[in-house]
């Protein structure tokens, strides 16, 4: 019998792993808000395996056993935001003010120096249910700018 790691398309080699209060509120604002599509769940505990195009998040309900270190004080995730690319953010940003989901940031575009230059991106940001902030962006040309 093939594992599971065998007979999906793609697994990214890094993928967050979030400890979320409630399973249940997190997998919905990962799915309904935002769009991630569900490769695999399991129970005891609440754990889910989420993707969106290219980009792979992994959200498991906080449990006695679980990777913590310390305590857990809200907002999680202090000092780190997520950038999640994807090749259209506008459907994301307008469920999201539809839905009066408090924005971190509204959408914008911005410019960073690379090697290469300067890299564009249309970005905005949102805070999941726990906190954690989350980067969406796409990828600019120096002709799409806004």
């Amino acid at each position: 019998m093939e594992s599971s790691r065998t007979t999906n398309k793609y697994w990214n080699q890094m993928v967050p792993e979030l400890t979320v209060t409630s399973f249940r509120k997190s997998l919905a604002f990962y799915t309904d808000a935002l769009g991630f599509q569900v490769r695999f769940t399991r129970e005891s505990p609440n754990f889910a395996y989420l993707y969106q195009e290219s980009a792979q998040i992994m959200i498991e309900e906080h449990h006695r056993d679980g990777w913590n270190i310390e305590p857990l004080d809200k907002p999680f995730g202090r000092g780190v935001n997520f950038q999640i690319e994807l090749a259209d953010i506008a459907p994301i940003y307008d469920r999201l003010v539809k839905s009066d989901v408090s924005l971190y940031q509204v959408i914008e575009e911005n410019w960073y120096q690379t090697n290469e230059g300067l890299a564009g991106q249309r970005e905005f940001l949102v805070q999941d249910p726990d906190g954690y902030l989350l980067r969406f962006c796409q990828a600019l040309n120096e002709e799409e700018s806004l």
